[in-house]
């Protein structure tokens, strides 16, 4: 069973019982199997985005600068519908934040071995 965020759920797994790295690891994996964002999509990321998008992640939200039409903070690498902020759950968004730098580390590594 999992959450509407494709974590999961039940006694071994609360709220409470989750460590910060487990949650990254769960997110993680529901990139991978929910969003679809396989290792050779993150290939494509070579700019630095997923860096990027996991550093407005871990931004507090306070201290993001919005654009003036309301859309995804300032420096956001992807198109507006891909900014999904969770406000009213810092954890989850650093969550988020967390899943995206460990994809980054991956890509960067895959990248040295294939050199």
């Amino acid at each position: 069973m999992s959450t509407s965020d494709g974590l999961p759920t039940g006694s071994a797994t609360t709220e409470t019982t989750m460590d910060g790295i487990a949650r990254i690891a769960a997110e993680r994996k529901r990139q991978t199997k929910v969003e679809g964002w396989t290792t050779e999509h993150d290939a494509e990321h070579v700019d630095g985005a997923l860096a990027t998008a996991a550093s407005i992640y871990a931004m507090p939200p306070g201290n993001r600068l919005i654009r003036g039409d309301g859309g995804a903070p300032l420096g956001w690498p992807w198109a507006y519908s891909w900014w999904k902020p969770t406000p009213k759950d810092r954890v989850r968004e650093l969550e988020k934040a967390g899943a995206l730098i460990a994809a980054e580390i991956d890509r960067i590594l895959r990248e040295r071995a294939d050199v």
